[in-house]
């Protein structure tokens, strides 16, 4: 019986290709990307063996960002250097951005006719269940003792009831994981993640013992130039915009705004969305509460990561507040929304260029910090808490005194139903629910 035969290493030029259908296909959320590069890359290409494949997984999943697109980034730096690395993370988003530009004008340009705005109408409850769906799924495996549920009530409390801002609570959160970690190791371990058994698909372009390549092994003086280099693309941006725009423009603080968010996604897209709802629907005012439901709906029906919403928060925000005129409408949202793409993915790109050679250091488990264990569970929390405000608004539009919108919770409901009890996904439930908002509407 023959050995599988050494698969050739891909050419910078096919990995592109690849790359670059990824960003087109790369539906379902964190999960569904990974587990789909996981198939392509490591079991049918075997570009990248099991163990470093989930040893690359567990560093991206350390920190604040897509894990997803950390790991397209971080496995075509590894293949091919740093160029490889921008073109995974840039192709996995690029697509997805363009999708979202010209959804984001038929929205603000078209949602008020009858047909948009009935499917839009079925879509804002389902976007309710899919958070709180959302909460269920991230809950059921971070809240594993008294601890891990003490702070997500906490956090829940903290951000529904005392008005703190996300930020403290996510502070507070890592220090109480810190103490906890220190008092009681055991139910602060990580639980859920990747583990390191793995499962050998034959000799792999980077296998378990393909010593690391010349380009990421650390260098001071690499670390260096790469932290430059980040510091002057984010800074340089930054002075561009305040230079034409001016200081208190929208571009100039929407930059600052969604760098911020960007250092604080721990726990996936939606652990920073009521940090942006909380800036750019409450304090900047860059678009509503239904907008930013629908929003959500987008981005959950595109692909790419689910963190892309924020490319809609900008287009409409740019749009609303004509950033670049009022007779350039269009251009005024797709600059808006291209500064908070890079802003919100700068972040990403840095984390995984300057750590990358760190973690190639060694190949043995990463172990999580207590303190992203407490984070991670107070981010339950405020997903919850984010559902609730989305009901409210899907619930009672015009508020209490409006009446209770029963059909509204009907769909609601039965979207529940399908994600809950029957594992329907995402993009079949906003379906139906579309259709039956759109059937409401014309009948009503």
């Amino acid at each position: 019986m023959s050995e599988t035969p050494h698969p050739p290493a891909p050419s910078f030029g096919a990995a592109l290709v690849w790359w670059l259908k990824l960003g087109f296909v790369s539906f379902g959320g964190p999960a569904g990307q990974i587990a789909l590069m996981h198939h392509e890359l490591v079991e049918r290409r075997r570009w990248i063996s099991e163990r470093r494949f989930l040893h690359a997984l567990n560093f991206c999943m350390l920190l604040p960002g897509p894990e997803a697109q950390q790991l397209a980034t971080y496995i075509g730096w590894l293949m091919h250097r740093t160029r490889g690395g921008i073109a995974a993370g840039a192709l996995f988003v690029l697509p997805s951005l363009v999708i979202l530009i010209a959804l984001s004008w038929l929205y603000v340009a078209f949602g008020n006719v009858p047909a948009i705005a009935g499917a839009f109408y079925g879509i804002k409850p389902a976007v309710t269940a899919i958070v709180l769906f959302a909460a269920y799924r991230l809950g059921s495996r971070a809240l594993t003792n008294v601890w891990t549920w003490s702070i997500a009530v906490s956090a829940l409390v903290a951000v529904a009831v005392m008005r703190l801002p996300f930020p403290l609570v996510v502070a507070l959160a890592g220090a109480i994981g810190f103490i906890g970690g220190v008092l009681d190791p055991a139910k602060f371990a990580l639980r859920g993640g990747h583990a390191a058994r793995a499962v050998s698909f034959g000799p792999a372009v980077i296998d378990d013992d393909t010593p690391t390549p010349t380009h990421a092994l650390f260098s001071g003086a690499r670390f260096a130039r790469v932290l430059v280099v980040c510091l002057v693309l984010w800074g340089g941006a930054i002075a561009a915009l305040v230079a034409v725009f001016g200081a208190d423009s929208v571009l100039a603080k929407m930059a600052g705004f969604f760098t911020q968010a960007a250092l604080l996604t721990f726990g996936g897209a939606y652990a920073v969305l009521p940090y942006v709802f909380q800036g750019a629907v409450e304090q900047h005012h860059w678009l509503g509460a239904g907008q930013m439901i629908d929003g959500l709906a987008l981005g959950e029906s595109t692909p790419g990561p689910l963190i892309m919403v924020v490319a809609f928060v900008g287009f409409v925000g740019g749009w609303t507040h004509a950033v670049l005129g009022i007779d350039s409408l269009f251009l005024s949202g797709a600059a808006a929304a291209v500064v908070v793409t890079y802003f919100t993915f700068l972040p990403s790109f840095c984390f995984v260029l300057l750590g990358g050679p760190l973690i190639e250091s060694t190949h043995g488990d990463l172990r999580f910090t207590a303190p992203l264990t407490g984070i991670t569970a107070a981010v339950v929390g405020v997903i919850v808490n984010l559902a609730l405000f989305f009901a409210w608004h899907v619930l009672w539009p015009t508020g209490t005194h409006g009446g209770f919108d029963a059909a509204a919770a009907a769909i609601g409901v039965l979207a529940a139903l399908l994600l809950f009890r029957f594992k329907v996904g995402v993009m079949p439930v906003l379906g139906i629910s579309a259709a039956l908002g759109l059937a409401w509407r014309l009948l009503a």
